[in-house]
């Protein structure tokens, strides 16, 4: 039987997808709705040229590559600190 969802409820997922990168399927699982609903909201409220999926994966993306990039850095410094000793 559909069950109606609140805006407020839509909006937060909305916004959890797109301002912190989380996942349709965690959120779909967590809010007991399905991630097809959820797809054709983002799909609905995308204005932009680039799509709320698109967005928080990209961002997503990003947080690795920084992680990456740092873990690096680290050992790069840490070789330096060996080679000078």
């Amino acid at each position: 039987m559909f069950k109606p969802i609140a805006q407020d409820v839509k909006t937060q997922i909305i916004g959890r997808i797109k301002n912190n990168g989380e996942t349709v399927s965690k959120l779909a699982l967590e809010y007991g709705v399905s991630p097809k609903t959820i797809y054709t909201w983002l799909r609905v409220k995308s204005d932009s040229s680039v799509s709320f999926l698109e967005h928080a994966r990209l961002k997503r993306e990003n947080k690795l590559l920084l992680e990456i990039v740092g873990k690096l850095t680290l050992e790069k410094n840490q070789i330096s600190s060996l080679k000078k000793s």
